[in-house]
């Protein structure tokens, strides 16, 4: 992302400033499932009437915290107005609702009776690669921001909700910390959540520059959103046709980026930026396990480009073994390629990772606080799994569909982060920020080059 003058931010208590009545039309953009990739978020009326869509769900890395739904916010002595059902998203994500209530995922909302571990709907509602893109000739913006965090009994603060990001025609003109709004506390990871209610608040970024212009507004990776209102002093319309390619991605914790500095400092957000790509990030922290109901997701959604990260999960939490990761593997290509046949399709091997290169899953937190593997390493003559055998084996799916299957691509992850660099794992695991962004830049050096996958 290019770099514009920054404009003032702020954070205040929400409520309707005086900035008049104009028309505002809109659109978010979601990962999630039917048969659109972006949908209007139902952002259209007067600016005092207006609410948007939630993003809502949980935080945290080891714990599941589901906030209440339902809520309808009043600013400006109005009610804010819910979207549900037929004038809320359309071709795009599906709705979850309880109470009333509408909520957004990245994931349509019929994968929810497919799996039982909450884990998996807490980060499908981390809106990592969700934005609000429109445009305005306003000087100045608010966005009335409600978020949902979770804190351990013992740690002094929430979790950090992560950065709201502001572009100005693909430039970053303003950044500031997304507000704490619900708050579930808990004695220890899996224990019992007690919600301590908050509030919304308003976020205000001023000194935009003047005229008509792009405006994306980019949601934590790490903390579920829910955007009750935008106001503005100018007209807000809804963005034009760009006719960018969209490249749908899925991947672990290590695409979902949770880690990183911001909402466009996640690798696949810089390399779209870099690839003149719109990239829909449907990758699921812990849970890249070749579900049957992801590949079905991306066999429903329109993409001119895919892309699957595969292993780290497998391999960490022992999901399978030699004899049936093979299958699942082409089980979840075979369902892809029958919504996408002639789709570039690009697969990739996990990145460099020195606990489970040549040991097995599963994984528990050392002593030092890094990843570290409890099998033994004698299994892998067994069928166990290590980072190395997964390479081995998708390199050799890879080879052998190709005969068949021109648009199918294989990258080893190592070329994204290499063995010498694992002083870049904070936790043995996961990429530091600025890890995550020179993974970026490596993955569209490969992909977009004139000779690359996805030229």
């Amino acid at each position: 992302m290019g770099e514009a003058a920054p404009c003032c931010s702020t954070a205040l208590p929400a409520q309707a400033l005086p900035l008049g009545a104009h028309e505002v039309e809109a659109t978010v953009v979601f990962q999630s499932g039917g048969q659109g990739a972006q949908h209007a978020l139902g952002l259209r009326g007067r600016r005092d009437q207006l609410a948007g869509e939630r993003v809502e769900g949980v935080s945290g890395q080891a714990v599941a915290c589901c906030p209440p739904r339902g809520r309808t916010q009043n600013f400006g002595g109005r009610a804010g107005r819910r979207f549900t059902g037929a004038d809320g998203p359309q071709g795009g994500g599906d709705q979850g609702a309880d109470d009333g209530g509408s909520g957004e995922q990245r994931g349509p909302a019929w994968t929810n009776e497919q799996y039982q571990d909450p884990s998996v709907y807490g980060v499908t509602v981390m809106p990592s690669g969700v934005r609000l893109v429109f445009r305005t000739d306003a000087r100045a913006l608010e966005f009335e921001i409600h978020t949902s965090t979770g804190q351990l009994d013992s740690d002094p603060h929430p979790r950090p909700t992560g950065m709201l990001e502001l572009l100005v025609d693909g430039a970053l003109a303003g950044r500031q910390q997304a507000p704490v709004g619900n708050v579930l506390r808990m004695a220890g990871p899996g224990a019992i959540q007690r919600l301590i209610p908050g509030e919304p608040a308003t976020v205000r970024f001023a000194g935009l520059p003047a005229g008509m212009k792009g405006v994306e507004l980019w949601l934590p990776q790490q903390t579920p959103t829910e955007l009750v209102a935008l106001r503005a002093d100018g007209d807000v319309l809804a963005p034009l046709p760009d006719g960018r390619r969209r490249w749908v991605h899925h991947g672990s914790s290590i695409s979902h980026c949770i880690e990183a500095d911001g909402p466009t400092g996640t690798w696949p957000v810089v390399a779209a930026a870099l690839g003149g790509v719109e990239v829909i990030n449907l990758s699921q922290a812990g849970n890249a396990l070749l579900d049957p109901y992801v590949a079905r997701t991306i066999h429903d959604k329109p993409a001119d480009l895919i892309s699957l990260k595969v292993g780290i999960n497998i391999v960490s939490l022992s999901a399978f073994g030699l004899r049936t990761f093979g299958p699942a593997v082409h089980g979840f290509l075979d369902t892809i390629r029958d919504g996408h046949p002639d789709t570039l399709l690009l697969l990739i091997s996990p990145v460099s990772c020195p606990a489970l290169e040549e040991a097995p899953g599963p994984t528990a937190t050392g002593p030092d606080g890094r990843l570290a593997a409890l099998g033994d390493p004698a299994d892998v003559a067994g069928g166990a799994l290590s980072l190395a055998v997964v390479r081995a084996e998708l390199a050799r799916i890879a080879a052998a569909r190709q005969a068949s299957d021109p648009h199918l691509h294989y990258l080893d992850g190592r070329e994204l982060l290499g063995p010498n660099e694992a002083d870049d794992l904070a936790d043995g695991l996961h990429p530091t920020a600025v890890a995550y962004r020179r993974m970026g830049k490596r993955f569209a050096a490969h992909a977009f080059a004139t000779d690359g996958p996805f030229h």
